[in-house]
C-alpha cells in the first residue's frame, strides 16, 4: 500500500526522522515528549489532531523500541527511554504491536447484501446457500450472520454483484489467521501464530499496527567508538531513486557514520551453493522435497504449521547471517546492521544462533529516516568503483523465484544432467497451500521457494519503492553484473566455513 496510504507513510517516516535526529543530537532524550506536537501540526483537522498526537506518541515509543501504552495508561511518552538508550541490542517483545486507540474496530468478516440487490425471481443466492442463511425480505435478499459460514457461494452466483465480502484489511492481509479481536472488537495479534511478516501493518488504513524499530540504538552505536558496518539486502537496488545506487552507497552510508558497507548478495551466493549441495544430497534419497530458507516468515510458518516436515526446509544459513559472519570475521570487534525490506528479519536476528552476528536490523524506511535526519543529498554523492563482487543470481534473491532460480543454475553447473523442478509461492496463504500440496505428494522431488510477501522481498513491509519498478531495476542490475552464476563468486571458497 505504498501509494494508496501516502498520508500514513508520511507520518510514519516523520517519526523515524525525528527519532533519528534525537539519537544523533544526543542530550536529554526525554524531549521525546515534544515530538508529537512537532510531527502533528497544520496537516490535521482540529477535531482529529489531539487523537493523532496521542497515536504518534505511541509510534514514537515503538520507534525507540518500547512497548506502546494503552489508552487507559496515564504515563509519559518518555517512560523507559533511558533503558532503551543503549548501544547494545534492546528488545521488548512483542515485535508487532496494535496501538489500541488507533484501531477502528473494523467489522468482522461477513458477506453483506448491498442496495444493488434487484430482488430477482430466481434467487440464486438463496438456492446455493448450504446453511439456509439467506431469506427474502420485502423482495430483497438478507443474510443471517448467525447462520452464515462465509463460504462465498452466494456472492459468486449473484448476477448483479450485489453481495460483497467484507473483511478487515489487516485480517485479509494476514495469510496465517493471526489477527483476532479483543473484547472491544479491536484487532489483536495471536503471537503463537504471528511470524512478523508485517503485512497487517502496511495494509491497515488507520496505521494502528506497527513493528518496533532499532533505529535509536543503531545510531547510538554508530556514535560510539565501536565500528559499525552495514550489510545491505539485494532489494536495496532502486529503493531510494537513481542517485543512490551501488556506486554511491559507500559515500551515503559514510555520511551516516557507518564504517563500511557489504552487499548481502555475498551471503546469497554462499546460501545458494549450500542449498544446491543440500538438494543434491538430500532429494529425493532422504527428503521428498526441499524448501528454501532465506525468508524467515515463510520458514517459521512452515515449521510451526507443518512440524513433521521441518527438516524439509533447508538448514542453510540465510544470506543475512552468512554476510554478517563474514563481516565479524574480517572485523572482529565491530557491530553489524542488516538493512533490508523485511520486518521478520528483526526476529530472526534475535535467535540465539544469530544474535552474536547481527546486532541490529533496520528497514529501508528506517534508513530513509536516517538519511533525512542527516540531510544527506543524494545528488552530491561521490561514486566509488562499481561493486562486482557478487553474482547476478545472488542479486536476484530479492525477486520472487530468484532464490530457486539461483539454486537451479548452481545445480546445473554441479550436475548438468540433473533435471530440477521448482515451484514458488508468494503470500503466506499461498505458501501454506503449496506446502500442504507438497506433503500430499504433489511436489515430490521439487525445490520449493516460499516468500511471505507478494512479488518477494521487493514488497516487504519496510520497502519504499513500487515492487514493479524495483523488479525492473534489479533485472537491469543483473544484466550489468559480469558474474552471473553464484559458483563464480570470489566468496564461494567460504562455503561451509562460516557456520
Amino acid at each position: 500500500m505504498l501509494d494508496q496510504y501516502e498520508k500514513l507513510n508520511k507520518i510514519r517516516r516523520k517519526v523515524y526522522v525525528e527519532v533519528a535526529k534525537m539519537a544523533y543530537e544526543g542530550g536529554d532524550f526525554k524531549r521525546i515528549e515534544e515530538l508529537p506536537y512537532k510531527i502533528c501540526n497544520e496537516e490535521f483537522e482540529d477535531e482529529s489532531i489531539f487523537l493523532e498526537r496521542a497515536i504518534v506518541a505511541e509510534r514514537l515509543r515503538l520507534a525507540v523500541g518500547l512497548n506502546p501504552h494503552k489508552a487507559s495508561d496515564n504515563k509519559p511518552v518518555s517512560e523507559g527511554i533511558l533503558d532503551a538508550a543503549t548501544t547494545d541490542i534492546y528488545y521488548e517483545a512483542p515485535l508487532m504491536n496494535v496501538i489500541d486507540f488507533a484501531c477502528n474496530a473494523c467489522p468482522k468478516e461477513s458477506y453483506f447484501v448491498t442496495n444493488v440487490c434487484e430482488g430477482c425471481l430466481a434467487n440464486p443466492c438463496k438456492n446455493v446457500c448450504p446453511k439456509g442463511a439467506i431469506s427474502i425480505v420485502n423482495g430483497k435478499s438478507q443474510i443471517n450472520q448467525d447462520l452464515c459460514i462465509h463460504c462465498g457461494k452466494c456472492a459468486s452466483v449473484c448476477p448483479y454483484g450485489a453481495i460483497i465480502h467484507r473483511q478487515r484489511p489487516c485480517e485479509k492481509a494476514c495469510g496465517i489467521n493471526a489477527i483476532e479481536s479483543d473484547e472491544n472488537g479491536k484487532a489483536k495479534i495471536n503471537y503463537d501464530k504471528c511470524v512478523s511478516c508485517g503485512m497487517c501493518s502496511v495494509n491497515c488504513p488507520f496505521g494502528a499496527i506497527q513493528d518496533k524499530s532499532q533505529i535509536f540504538q543503531t545510531i547510538l552505536a554508530i556514535k560510539s567508538e565501536t565500528p559499525v558496518y552495514a550489510i545491505i539486502a539485494p532489494a536495496f537496488i532502486g529503493q531510494f531513486g537513481p542517485k543512490l545506487n551501488l556506486k554511491t552507497i559507500d559515500d551515503a552510508m559514510s555520511q551516516l557514520g557507518f564504517s563500511g558497507v557489504y552487499e548481502v548478495s555475498i551471503g546469497a551466493d554462499l546460501c545458494t551453493v549450500e542449498e544446491a549441495k543440500d538438494f543434491l544430497e538430500e532429494v529425493p534419497s532422504k527428503l521428498k522435497f526441499m524448501g528454501t530458507s532465506c525468508c524467515p516468515a515463510w520458514s517459521k510458518m512452515a515449521k510451526q504449521q507443518f512440524p513433521e516436515y521441518k527438516s524439509n526446509i533447508s538448514m542453510a544459513l540465510t544470506p543475512m547471517v552468512l554476510t554478517a559472519r563474514l563481516v565479524k570475521k574480517e572485523h572482529p570487534n565491530s557491530k553489524v546492521v542488516f538493512i533490508g525490506p523485511c520486518t521478520a528479519k528483526k526476529l530472526e536476528a534475535q535467535r540465539k544462533s544469530v544474535r552474536s552476528d547481527v546486532d541490529f536490523v533496520l528497514t529501508f524506511e528506517e534508513l530513509l529516516g536516517m538519511f533525512k535526519a542527516k540531510e544527506v543529498d543524494f545528488n552530491t554523492l561521490k561514486e566509488s568503483p562499481l561493486r562486482n563482487e557478487t553474482s547476478a543470481d545472488g542479486r536476484g534473491f530479492a525477486v520472487a523465484n530468484g532464490v530457486a532460480g539461483a539454486v537451479v543454475n548452481a545445480i546445473k553447473r554441479l550436475e548438468p544432467t540433473r533435471d530440477i523442478k521448482i515451484v514458488g509461492a508468494q503470500g503466506l496463504d499461498n505458501c501454506k497451500k503449496m506446502l500442504k500440496d507438497a506433503t500430499l505428494g504433489k511436489y515430490d522431488g521439487y525445490l520449493l521457494e516460499g516468500m511471505a510477501c507478494p512479488y518477494g522481498c521487493i514488497s516487504g513491509a519496510g520497502t519504499i519503492n513500487s515492487p514493479i519498478k524495483t523488479k525492473a531495476l534489479i533485472g537491469l542490475s543483473q544484466k550489468e553484473t559480469p558474474i552471473k552464476n553464484t559458483l563464480d563468486s570470489k566468496y564461494t571458497d567460504l562455503v561451509g566455513k562460516l557456520d
